[in-house]
């Protein structure tokens, strides 16, 4: 865990050779991560090994270092009764449980007055991926911030991790990391 660094970007993410930006990051909001702690894509990570603060970099990333390669077994067919009470149209998200009770995203395929087809796919599964990358920011990662990344725990000023005092009670934006925006 030592020294690893902080990135702060801007990016806007398309797939190659599509003019459609797929997803963004919000004004005034940069993505800030852990380099090498595996909160963003591996792709994505491996290129920014090494930026310096103010760079700006287009990075492609194929899909077995994103989302993975489409699966054809992840395609489901499920009995149109499952879905009473859904209106159903072609490319809708739907969210179900995974085997493991867990929450998936996916998308239904196609559908007839019998069955579904649902596909279990990341939507970005196959596909190759541009990211345009403007780096803000990159420091040193700090004691909190690697507390933060092992999930839970109080961040106190002396980076104590008490597991009695469950998480949530970080002072300081940004310490419950990830990169999720508040």
């Amino acid at each position: 865990m030592e020294n690893k660094q902080v990135i702060a970007m801007e990016y806007l993410v398309r797939e190659e050779g599509k003019e459609e930006i797929l997803d963004q990051s919000q004004d005034g909001e940069p993505l800030e991560f852990i380099l090498g702690a595996s909160q963003v894509i591996a792709g994505l990570e491996n290129a920014l090994n090494g930026v310096q603060k103010g760079e700006s970099k287009t990075v492609v990333v194929k899909p077995e270092d994103a989302y993975g390669e489409y699966r054809v077994d992840f395609i489901q067919e499920v009995p149109i009764d499952q879905f009473e009470g859904i209106e159903l149209k072609e490319g809708m998200t739907l969210f179900g449980q995974g085997e493991d009770g867990r929450s998936v995203q996916v998308t239904v395929k196609s559908f007839n007055d019998q069955i579904v087809m649902i596909d279990y796919n990341h939507p970005l599964a196959g596909k190759t991926l541009v990211f345009d990358v403007k780096v803000l920011d990159v420091r040193q990662a700090t004691e909190e911030d690697l507390l933060a990344l092992g999930g839970g725990g109080c961040c106190s000023s002396g980076g104590h991790h008490h597991e009695e005092d469950g998480g949530g009670c970080c002072s300081g934006g940004g310490c419950c990391g990830g990169g999720h925006h508040h």
